[in-house]
């Protein structure tokens, strides 16, 4: 894996889904969709779609997780929940969260129509991790175990020229234990 660089598994940005910060999240979903039918067979599906700003720069990511926490507008109360695990907020505690602000007591049809209108920038999750085009699949191993995240940004020089993802990287070591 040492001789392999992330530029061999990058997914191009002109490849992955994006979408404009003022964009619904049923515009996202959309994107996401289109982004799908157009992957070459094998490849792992799009799990996520990038958010740009009014400048074209890629401002944040709405992964599946984020889809889900959007279709809930109480979670923005609770402000960053993994911060709230990380520090070591007790199940407990967390209980008598969900039970005082009651998440998910709508039906899902009401969540699902109510989310269609959310706004991305709103829903984003902020993509502050980046690893180069051209280190090695071992630094890029590194980083994502380090920030366990399911993706990062890739970079040439100070641009982004596309997305790693972790399930690719995770393939490509399957493959090669195989070997």
């Amino acid at each position: 894996m040492s001789d392999s660089r992330v530029k061999d598994l990058m997914i191009p940005l002109d490849d992955f889904p994006v979408v404009r910060e003022n964009a619904t999240l049923l515009e996202a979903i959309e994107a996401l969709d289109r982004a799908q039918e157009s992957l070459p067979e094998g490849r792992q599906p799009f799990r996520a779609v990038l958010v740009i700003n009014s400048d074209g720069k890629i401002v944040g990511k709405i992964g599946q997780l984020a889809f889900l926490k959007a279709l809930e507008p109480k979670y923005a109360a609770l402000g960053d929940l993994d911060q709230l695990v990380r520090a070591g907020v007790s199940d407990e505690a967390q209980s008598l969260m969900m039970e005082h602000f009651r998440f998910f007591q709508d039906d899902i049809n009401d969540l699902c129509r109510r989310a269609r209108t959310v706004i991305a920038g709103d829903a984003m999750h902020p993509l502050t991790e980046s690893v180069a085009e051209s280190d090695s699949l071992n630094e890029a191993l590194h980083k994502i175990v380090f920030y366990q995240t399911l993706s990062m940004l890739v970079t040439r020089e100070n641009d982004i020229v596309g997305i790693l993802r972790l399930s690719d990287l995770f393939e490509e070591i399957a493959r090669q234990m195989k070997c």
